[in-house]
């Protein structure tokens, strides 16, 4: 069993920057690859960026692309997502999630939520403009 705890969220102006935070319990977090979606009010849960195990791989959303940066600490059982430039349009709750599995994927196969096999409570976020 592996647990999620995201936090970092807040309410942020426009143009500002948040990080968030997912710390994950587990003596193996450092073979999952991890994921961060968010999720609108009235909207469906979507991606926004992968890491692989080794943090030297990643992918994101085109809307987020070179907003948002995906990292992770292996030594602390934590992946970060710092949001830059953040826009009205990026309030949700913004979810971090676990693949445990070991097979290597393309990139793009993270991006369907329905792979992950672990999920965080959640944490808001909410830019005002």
């Amino acid at each position: 069993q592996v647990q999620l705890v995201e936090s970092g969220g807040g309410l942020v102006q426009a143009g500002g920057s948040l990080r968030l935070s997912c710390a994950a319990s587990g003596r193996t977090f450092s073979s999952y690859t991890m994921g961060w979606f968010r999720q609108a009010p009235g909207k469906e849960r979507e991606f926004v960026a992968a890491i692989r195990r080794g943090g030297s791989s990643t992918y994101y959303s085109d809307s987020m692309k070179g907003r948002f940066t995906i990292s992770r600490d292996n030594a602390k059982n934590t992946v970060y997502l710092q949001m830059n430039s953040l826009k009205p349009e990026d309030t949700a709750i913004y979810y971090c999630a676990a693949y445990v599995g070991l097979q290597l994927r393309p990139l793009d196969y993270y991006t369907d939520l329905g792979v992950y096999d672990y999920w965080g409570q959640g944490t808001q976020v909410t830019v005002s403009s």
